[in-house]
């Protein structure tokens, strides 16, 4: 790049400067980035849930640090984990992998596991909550058990009212069911 041009911008569109048989066409229409802290934290069902969302899988923090940031190319990131002392602990790496990379992590959505959640695992939210915009519970929704697709199981009014928070943090629209 040459001295006074202008430079990329994390908030342009994703794939800018990227020949188009590159870019995903799910980029085109997706609006929020949801990204696991690590395997398992439902970064696949809360992307299912918030569509248009694009699901990026588990964050690999250690492998490519700058990945979460590059992907949600100024769409609201959300990054998903579990209520346990060591997910707490991966979602504190991720985001400060995210912030490092001059990103942002939009919400960082604790899904519930049935369990209490640990003294341990919330003393790690908290401390994490100055550089998130949001901190959104999502709480245990006992059909996904029997499912064998998330979209197709019908949610408690406490798991409506978390992804009407997600997508208000996200500047979504609200749930229409």
């Amino acid at each position: 790049m040459r001295v006074g041009e202008p430079q990329p911008s994390q908030h342009s569109e994703p794939g800018a400067g990227q020949p188009a048989w590159l870019v995903p066409e799910e980029w085109h229409r997706a609006e929020r980035v949801v990204c696991g802290a690590h395997g398992g934290a439902g970064a696949t069902t809360l992307a299912t849930w918030l569509q248009p969302a694009w699901d990026m899988g588990a964050a690999r923090p250690a492998m490519h640090p700058r990945y979460p940031v590059a992907m949600a190319a100024g769409r609201p990131l959300i990054l998903t984990c579990r209520c346990t002392a060591w997910s707490a602990r991966a979602a504190t790496i991720a985001v400060a992998s995210v912030t490092r990379a001059s990103g942002r992590v939009t919400v960082l959505a604790v899904v519930s596991d049935g369990w209490p959640e640990p003294p341990a695992a919330t003393a790690r939210f908290r401390l994490l909550e100055p550089q998130i915009a949001a901190v959104i519970r999502v709480p245990f929704v006992p059909g996904l058990r029997l499912a064998d697709d998330a979209a197709t199981v019908a949610l408690p009014r406490r798991a409506l009212r978390a992804l009407d928070q997600i997508r208000a943090a996200t500047g979504g629209p609200r749930h229409l069911r």
